[in-house]
């Protein structure tokens, strides 16, 4: 699998995920379009939503509900793309989804792997494949961003470190599209800043390209420690993305 053939899978996954044409992505111009969630959309996308913001660099395609598509075609035409994605000019965009009963809910980049620069990393530990029947005991606070106790059955893969028998390390993915599985990991933190996450990471997304699956990591912006893991491990930004909900929906998560 080449660099190019997964980013068009990522496109054409972003595009069901809102409702557009991979080719959308593409363009020179911004697309704005009515939000239409498809029905091989990413497992955790769930409605309502009311606007969807997605650059790969080139534009940014927004995807609104009728109710707040003036205030989205509005901000893409305002402000240049790589600018819809930051303050001072999110808040004009927030202050009038806030007048319709909306808000800015997610924003996150997301990453997918080099193939030219896929590292061969080790760390000091024994490292063991793990299967979905191995994860039964390890949905616990310590594990919980490389798997999703809500979402189990999504949860397919993963590279744990031991030492001796004591888990102390675990990158793990879900199968959160049909071509595409999401890597997330995490280490105890008595056995951080010994290159175990990237060692994990990167030996998980190999696993998952031996599959024939496209591996994607997603973090904020501001989560240095991941995004750095992200680099080690051999990934590098592909997209970012924002996402509007009802604004009861915004301020129940943040109570």
């Amino acid at each position: 699998m080449t660099n190019r053939e997964m980013m068009e899978i990522a496109m054409r996954q972003s595009a069901e995920d809102i409702g557009c044409r991979a080719e959308d992505f593409q363009s020179d111009k911004n697309v704005v379009l009515s939000f239409r969630l498809g029905k091989n959309a990413r497992k955790y996308f769930k409605e309502p939503i009311t606007c969807d913001f997605v650059s790969y660099g080139n534009n940014v395609v927004a995807a609104s509900i009728s109710e707040t598509m003036d205030v989205v075609s509005g901000y893409v035409e305002k402000f240049a793309f790589y600018h819809c994605f930051e303050t001072p000019n999110l808040h004009w965009l927030n202050e009038r989804l806030t007048a319709t009963g909306h808000k800015i809910c997610f924003m996150a980049e997301y990453f997918l792997p080099d193939m030219n620069r896929l590292p061969d990393l080790s760390c000091a530990y024994e490292t063991r494949i793990l299967k979905q029947e191995d994860f039964g005991e390890l949905y616990l606070p310590e594990w919980s961003n490389a798997l999703c106790s809500d979402r189990r059955q999504l949860d397919v893969l993963g590279v744990g470190a031991y030492e001796g028998n004591r888990l102390i390390g675990l990158a793990a993915c879900s199968a959160d599209c049909e071509d595409m599985w999401q890597i997330g990991v995490d280490v105890l933190p008595e056995y951080r800043r010994q290159g175990i996450a990237c060692a994990l990471t990167g030996a998980l997304a190999k696993e998952i390209i031996s599959r024939e699956k496209v591996p994607f990591y997603c973090t904020a912006w501001s989560n240095v420690r991941s995004v750095r893991n992200a680099f080690k491990s051999g990934f590098v930004p592909a997209w970012v993305e924002m996402t509007a909900k009802p604004a009861g929906i915004v301020d129940g998560m943040n109570q």
